[in-house]
């Protein structure tokens, strides 16, 4: 896997995937950024939560459930000095489906934290990792 990320201005930022997609990423105002994208510490987050989906959505359909809709809600903290690694990130997953198995989303969300999620193993180097979901009947 290649990317590449080219400088533009002040702290902005324009990184581009070898699969042709860029992002730019910006800094806050006060560190002087123009606001205009969004943060790398922001970028790894959803990463993680871009992973875990990724993961969970693929075993479910593998287990033949009918999977509508699959959001993941992430918070993180970071410690307060450098460098400000992720001390603890929770990972809430809101599944929608017809009929779910909850015995089947409990062992993919399982499956993606212990074992497919590569970023979420990664960051559970250095941060506390909690999961949770909840399912909704569509």
């Amino acid at each position: 896997m290649k990317a590449r990320v080219k400088w533009l201005q002040d702290v902005t930022f324009v990184g581009e995937s070898a699969s042709g997609h860029a992002v730019v990423m910006d800094g806050p105002l006060e560190h002087g950024g123009r606001n205009i994208g969004i943060r790398p510490m922001e970028m790894l987050l959803l990463g993680l939560g871009g992973c875990t989906s990724f993961d969970v959505i693929s075993l479910l359909k593998k287990s033949r459930q009918a999977v509508v809709d699959c959001e993941v809600q992430l918070e993180a903290d970071r410690a307060d000095t450098e460098p400000k690694v992720f001390t603890r990130i929770h990972v809430h997953f809101v599944i929608t489906g017809k009929d779910l198995s909850e015995n089947h989303v409990k062992r993919a969300v399982q499956l993606s934290s212990e074992k497919y999620c590569s970023a979420s193993i990664m960051l559970g180097k250095t941060a506390e990792i909690s999961h949770d979901y909840e399912i909704r009947e569509a």
